[in-house]
């Protein structure tokens, strides 16, 4: 398998880790100690295996660095599900059943239930990529629609009113075909929510940029770039951003718009 680091043999100082697994309730994975996965149809790819169910997630979540001629041309998504990826670093060549898309630093695509991805690195450097995954849950009367565009071009939201938070939301908030959607969270040095949520609804968060200290069922834990959160449903979150110079920024997806079931 070999890490993500592509650090081997042994480290200076004890066995440790930030790492902390309560299946079904909350993770954190930091980014020292992942481990390179092997997923079919990922050629030329260091990929590794974040959310999943196993870790009581009802999605799964990768990371990816697409080498030169990294590819997938098994696929991904598929019958029945949905899939999103969003570029944090690179070039990459993004392909349905008929139309093809680049997306370079903060593209992302969304494909509906039914529709399969296709992906190759455009460039001969590192494309580094997150993937996601989740079976969709129908809607009568609705329906989920491909959707593709880039960060740079949508203008943030002053979450909660809170000028130094900032939100992207990537797919639409108001229609009810889709059942997820996917945000960037980014908090000034300082910043913080403005107060502990709990909630019905899940998360799986990669980390790209900076440091914090989040809540995950009321303990704190330090968090930074490249590490991953898993939040299962009514688990208490919220985040402080600490640090010089950064924000600390996440990339989440958040189940939406469903009946929770009786």
């Amino acid at each position: 398998m070999g890490y993500k680091n592509n650090k081997t043999g042994y480290r200076n100082g004890l066995l440790e880790s930030r790492a902390v697994i309560v299946p079904g309730r909350y993770a954190l994975i930091p980014h020292d100690g992942l481990v390179k996965n092997s997923v079919p149809g990922f050629e030329n790819v260091n990929i590794s295996i974040l959310g999943s169910p196993r870790l009581g997630a009802t999605f799964s979540d990768f990371i990816c660095e697409f080498l030169e001629g990294g590819k997938n041309e098994l696929g991904f998504g598929g019958e029945g599900i949905e899939s999103f990826v969003y570029v944090i670093k690179g070039k990459l060549k993004v392909s349905g059943d008929k139309e093809t898309y680049i997306l370079k630093d903060g593209g992302y695509a969304y494909f509906p239930a039914g529709e399969t991805m296709y992906f190759q690195n455009a460039q001969s450097e590192v494309t580094e990529a997150f993937l996601y995954q989740r079976k969709y849950e129908p809607l009568p009367g609705h329906q989920a629609y491909r959707v593709v565009g880039n960060k740079n071009d949508l203008a943030p939201i002053h979450y909660e009113g809170m000028a130094d938070v900032l939100l992207w939301d990537f797919l639409p908030t108001d229609d009810l075909g889709f059942d997820m959607n996917m945000h960037i969270l980014s908090f000034a040095p300082g910043a913080s929510h403005g107060y502990v949520e709990t909630h019905y609804q899940e998360h799986g968060a990669y980390v790209l940029s900076g440091q914090g200290m989040y809540n995950l069922n009321n303990k704190w834990y330090p968090v930074e770039k490249g590490d991953y959160l898993f939040m299962g449903a009514y688990c208490p979150q919220a985040a402080y951003a600490v640090g010089w110079g950064e924000a600390f920024s996440y990339i989440y997806s958040k189940d939406a718009n469903r009946h929770p079931g009786v």
